[in-house]
């Protein structure tokens, strides 16, 4: 009877010890889970409103075409898990989910991807947009660059809010090293007064704080429009009375802009504006409409139609010395030496 006592008393100590351990399992997967939730961090975007987000980001949702095209720039697409119809560039982008347009996103469908962050711009994003995410519980990182540097700069700043600060920086240098050799090129020429057509029926422009007007007078163009609206209406009578040298359109596929161009020679008003009746139209990509890198490619295009001589390139120039006669030395005295031939400084600058 002891001896089935004790037995006994062993088999409960076990099923005790046993029944404890597995009640133990949850407890240490919940410490598990507390100690690997992501950390997280504060910062302030460019509007100035200050956002919690994990400290590494890695869903990342962009709600415009110039935000997705950095994302791009920046080799992180593999953390944007959603975009909106107009992301065109790259043309990968165009594969990844959509949310809907920039002015409307479905809050359902973003919500559905489980962003650690979303991506909006105040140009063009809706600030019902941003409060909607916000009561969701989704941050979102605004961006509001009004010049080419400040392009830059918000560039660099979302690299580093991206994790990837090195990437940006060589991005932002490149950025400025391209321009900055436009502007050595056109510096001494005087400035093109153009007239840039956001939209002809009616005929709207770019109001002078707008990125697009610093690019102009990067490219060396100065727009006629002098309005403090980002995207003024202007009356073609006072176009014709101030007669811009230059119409610049900005076109998703340049090569196709003469069916816009070809129609307002036909057109009452645009016939007799003088740009219109010699052709001088500058035609780039839309590049030029999007805070984004591409935009040094757009300053470029366009400075070299404004301005081709600025971008002839000449050949380097090696000028010829005549044959020097044969000297005659007199006995036991050494020849002089002739100098060699002269090569003139290179002439030639690489456009890049």
């Amino acid at each position: 009877m002891q001896h089935i006592a004790q037995r006994t008393l062993m088999r409960i100590s076990l099923a005790v010890i046993a029944s404890a351990s597995l009640c133990g399992l949850p407890l240490r997967s919940r410490a598990a889970q507390i100690s690997a939730a992501p950390a997280y961090r504060e910062v302030t975007d460019e509007l100035g409103r200050t956002i919690r987000i994990p400290q590494t980001i890695r869903r990342i949702v962009s709600l415009a075409p110039n935000l997705t095209e950095t994302v791009y720039a920046l080799g992180l697409q593999d953390r944007l898990v959603g975009d909106t119809d107009y992301c065109d560039f790259p043309p990968e982008a165009q594969q990844k989910p959509k949310v809907g347009g920039a002015i409307n996103p479905s809050l359902e469908t973003i919500a559905s991807l489980h962003p650690d962050l979303v991506l909006v711009t105040k140009n063009l994003n809706r600030l019902e947009t941003v409060n909607a995410l916000d009561s969701l519980g989704i941050p979102s990182y605004a961006t509001d660059p009004h010049t080419v540097n400040a392009i830059i700069a918000s560039t660099e700043h979302l690299a580093d809010l991206l994790g990837a600060p090195e990437t940006g920086t060589v991005l932002g240098k490149d950025m400025e090293r391209r321009i900055a050799a436009i502007k050595d090129r056109v510096a001494a020429l005087p400035p093109r007064r153009v007239l840039f057509v956001v939209w002809t029926e009616p005929l709207i422009s770019i109001g002078k704080d707008t990125f697009i007007a610093d690019a102009l007078q990067h490219a060396g163009a100065v727009s006629v429009i002098d309005s403090s609206q980002n995207w003024p209406q202007i009356n073609l009578e006072e176009v014709v009375h101030l007669q811009p040298e230059f119409l610049v359109f900005a076109e998703p596929h340049p090569e196709d802009a003469a069916h816009t161009t070809d129609k307002l020679a036909d057109l009452p008003g645009w016939r007799i504006l003088d740009a219109v009746k010699h052709r001088r139209y500058g035609v780039i990509s839309d590049a030029v409409n999007r805070p984004a890198p591409r935009i040094a490619s757009a300053i470029e295009d366009l400075a070299r139609q404004l301005h081709p001589e600025a971008f002839v390139e000449t050949p380097q120039i090696e000028k010829e010395s005549p044959a020097p006669a044969a000297p005659t030395t007199p006995p036991g005295k050494f020849p002089l030496q002739l100098a060699g031939d002269v090569l003139l400084p290179q002439e030639c600058a690489c456009a890049h």
